[in-house]
């Protein structure tokens, strides 16, 4: 039932053009790579190098097209992927608020691996202060996924009744990564757990809050969900196929047709989302609320793939979930990453938005 990977020019494309050469290249390897998305190591030591030779000049439809073609390839991979790129993102966006930290300080360089540990959780809290010397984190961390391999992370941590970020080290004494509870059936290898900090060194960037505020926040809550997306885009190839076999039925067509129409629109919300977020700096005072559109955006997505996942259960059977593991390993892996998306409470938070007066279309 598996279905090779399509052509990302045309199935994940959501800007007018060709991917950057960097990305095509990119994706030419990852097709070459023994254990892309299964093996952390050898797929994160791929990613460092995407996020070296990306282009200055792409767009935000070239990033998320990116995204959504190695999910396109592997779900995994792209969870792997998708929080070093927008660490390396934060970074740029602090250098450029010339709030960038002393990366040095922490060893940090081009051939660090990043994560983005910005989770909050019952019963345990990270805080940060200052002992005259630098910056030192302590308490425990929730949701840290891949800590256990990772050089460095950007870390939120309460300063007093406030949140920070900073950067740090995650192989140093001072830390210690816990190995789960971690019984996933889907995303097994990118286990996300906690994390203790026990004065642990560490560089502030940007004020208190600037990493809620910052410019591009919103940018990569919509990143996520074009892995989302691309996750998808094999299930519905596998629908085409079912539905084209001889003696498909009318219900094989209506299955396919569900998932095409969300799909469909999801990646009309994507591309909308990208036009206009890239337009942000030289839009007029009319433009749109970046939260909400990241927020709008991510729920067409989370619907759209929710849709994807259901269809494809009924219309396949239990067959390829048995017999086909790159397909098992495919509905696993999204149903764990989508998640991320808080559903009802996420569109409560739209609704609250709008009952405020923000939000108008």
């Amino acid at each position: 039932m598996s279905s090779p990977a399509a052509d990302p020019s045309t199935s994940c494309a959501l800007g007018d053009h060709p991917l950057p050469s960097a990305q095509r290249s990119a994706l030419a390897e990852a097709d070459e790579l023994a254990g892309f998305g299964t093996d952390v190591s050898a797929t994160l030591a791929w990613a460092i190098g995407v996020g070296a030779a990306r282009d200055d000049d792409r767009s935000l439809a070239d990033d998320w097209s990116f995204l959504a073609a190695v999910a396109e390839r592997d779900v995994a991979a792209a969870r792997i992927l998708e929080p070093h790129l927008d660490a390396l993102d934060i970074l740029d966006q602090a250098q450029h608020a010339a709030v960038g930290p002393d990366l040095e300080a922490i060893g940090a360089g081009p051939g660090s691996s990043w994560g983005v540990f910005a989770a909050e959780g019952a019963g345990v809290r990270l805080d940060a202060r200052d002992d005259g010397s630098g910056w030192l984190l302590t308490g425990t961390k929730p949701w840290c996924s891949l800590a256990q391999h990772l050089t460095h992370a950007l870390v939120t941590a309460w300063v007093g009744d406030e949140r920070r970020l900073f950067a740090v080290a995650l192989r140093g004494p001072a830390v210690s990564p816990h190995d789960g509870p971690w019984h996933a059936r889907g995303l097994r290898q990118v286990v996300s757990a906690p994390v203790d900090f026990a004065s642990a060194p560490a560089v502030p960037v940007g004020e208190p809050g600037w990493y809620l505020r910052r410019p591009g926040f919103a940018a990569g809550g919509v990143g996520v969900a074009a892995c989302w997306w691309g996750g998808a885009l094999p299930l519905r190839a596998a629908l085409l196929a079912a539905a084209q076999r001889d003696g498909a039925d009318q219900l094989s067509r209506l299955h396919l047709g569900r998932v095409d129409t969300a799909l469909w629109a999801a990646r009309l919300a994507l591309r909308s989302a990208a036009d206009q977020m890239d337009a942000a700096p030289a839009a007029s005072d009319r433009a749109p609320d970046p939260g909400i559109l990241a927020a709008r955006v991510r729920a067409v997505v989370a619907g759209a793939v929710e849709t994807t996942l259901a269809e494809s259960a009924r219309a396949l059977g239990p067959l390829p979930l048995v017999a086909d593991d790159a397909h098992a390993r495919r509905v696993a892996d999204l149903g764990i990453y989508l998640r991320q998306h808080h559903g009802e409470r996420d569109l409560a938070r739209i609704g609250a938005d709008l009952g405020q007066g923000r939000g108008a279309w």
